[in-house]
């Protein structure tokens, strides 16, 4: 499950794919270039939703919501299965 340490982790991998600054994604979205800094690198413990969607936003990334997974293999589960499957495991 991804956690807000995730988060910022691949905001952060976006936005110099943008080449963003934090100044400058501080000013278009209105989070403290702080409270940036700090999400990106693992050291906030909260944040409010709105402003992390709209930091996923800006550089490009989006959240997506999906049911529940119930035990349904993972692309990784059917890779390893095929895997195992081609070397007669």
């Amino acid at each position: 499950m991804i956690d807000l340490n995730d988060l910022g982790n691949e905001i952060k991998n976006a936005r110099k794919q943008c080449k963003l600054t934090r100044e400058k994604l501080a000013e278009i979205s209105g989070v403290s270039r702080a409270r940036i800094e700090a999400l990106e690198n693992g050291r906030v413990a909260d944040m409010g939703f709105r402003g992390v969607l709209s930091l996923m936003n800006i550089v490009g990334l989006d959240l997506r919501l999906t049911t529940f997974n119930n035990k349904r293999p993972t692309l990784e589960d059917i890779t390893e299965e095929d895997d195992a499957s081609r070397l007669g495991r």
